[in-house]
C-alpha cells in the first residue's frame, strides 16, 4: 500500500518547480490531490501530467490565495471534492527582493502578504477540517528565515519565511490537542523554472556560496519534497513542530 492511499492532501503552488513535483510524488503515493495556483496555464499543465501517470487531482486555479476570502473558499471547496483534508501542503509563495534602502513599501507588503498571510489563510481555513482528521499541515520556510543572506538581499523574503518557520511551531502546539501535525521543510538553494538563471549567471558571492554546501551540489525540488512525504506521512507520527532545513549542509558552516 501506498504511503497515502485514501488520503486527501491540498497542494498549493502546483504550477511548476516544486509544487509541481509535490503533486506527482503525492499522486504516485496514492493521494487524492486537490491544487490549486495564481497560474491557470501551469497548474493545468501539472494536471496533465499528474493524470499521465496515472494520478488522481482536481485542480483550482486561478486562486489568489493572498487574498483571505479566496482562501476561504478554495479551502472548502477543496474539502468538498472528497468530503475531507488529510494534508495541506502550503508550498505556494512569491517573493520580491532588494535591499532595505531600495525595496518599497508596497514589495514589503506585496512579500508578507504571498509569503506569509497566505499561509496563515489557508492553516486558519483548513484548521477545522483537519480538526476532523487529526490531519498535517506541511508548510514551506527557507533557510533565509533562520539566517542572514549574503548573495542577495532578502529582507523581506527571510522575514517572512521567519515567521513561516514560527507559525509552525505555535500551530504545532495548537494542534497537539487534535492530533495536528504541524511541520515545516526549510530549503537550501533549490533549482526551479524561477531561480535556474542564478546557476549560470549568479553574482559571485551566489556561486562562492554554492561552491561551499558539503555535498557539493544545489538542490532540487525532489529533494524538498522527499522530506515533505516523510514528514507528512504515518511515518513521521510522533514529529511536529520541526523545522527540518534540507539544504546539502550549506548552512552549518555559518
Amino acid at each position: 500500500m501506498a504511503r497515502f492511499d485514501g488520503k486527501v492532501v491540498l497542494i498549493t503552488g502546483i504550477g511548476g518547480g516544486m509544487g509541481r513535483e509535490a503533486a506527482l510524488r503525492f499522486a504516485a503515493e496514492g493521494a487524492k490531490v486537490v491544487g490549486c495556483d495564481l497560474i491557470a496555464d501551469g497548474a493545468n499543465e501539472t494536471v496533465d501530467l499528474v493524470r499521465a501517470a496515472g494520478g488522481d487531482i482536481t485542480n483550482f486555479a486561478p486562486v489568489n490565495l493572498a487574498d483571505a476570502g479566496e482562501a476561504q473558499k478554495w479551502i472548502d471547496a477543496a474539502a468538498d471534492v472528497h468530503g475531507r483534508i488529510d494534508v495541506l501542503y502550503n508550498n505556494a509563495s512569491m517573493p520580491r527582493f532588494g535591499a532595505v534602502d531600495e525595496l518599497s513599501i508596497d514589495d514589503w507588503d506585496y512579500v508578507m502578504n504571498n509569503e506569509l498571510n497566505l499561509v496563515f489563510y489557508a492553516c486558519k481555513a483548513a484548521w477545522p477540517h483537519l480538526k476532523k482528521t487529526a490531519g498535517v499541515i506541511v508548510n514551506v520556510g527557507s533557510i533565509a528565515g533562520t539566517r542572514g543572506v549574503e548573495f542577495m538581499p532578502q529582507n523581506a523574503h527571510g522575514t517572512a519565511k521567519a515567521g513561516v518557520i514560527n507559525l509552525t511551531q505555535q500551530l504545532a502546539v495548537e494542534g497537539g490537542s487534535h492530533k495536528i501535525r504541524v511541520v515545516c521543510v526549510s530549503p537550501g538553494f533549490t533549482v526551479t523554472p524561477s531561480t535556474e538563471w542564478l546557476v549560470e549567471s549568479g553574482p559571485q558571492p551566489f556561486k562562492d556560496n554554492i561552491a561551499r554546501i558539503p555535498l557539493g551540489r544545489v538542490g532540487q525540488p525532489e529533494d524538498i519534497v522527499n522530506a515533505a512525504l516523510f514528514l507528512a506521512s504515518d511515518e513521521a507520527s510522533w514529529i511536529t513542530g520541526i523545522n527540518l532545513v534540507v539544504d546539502g549542509g550549506g548552512s552549518v558552516l555559518g
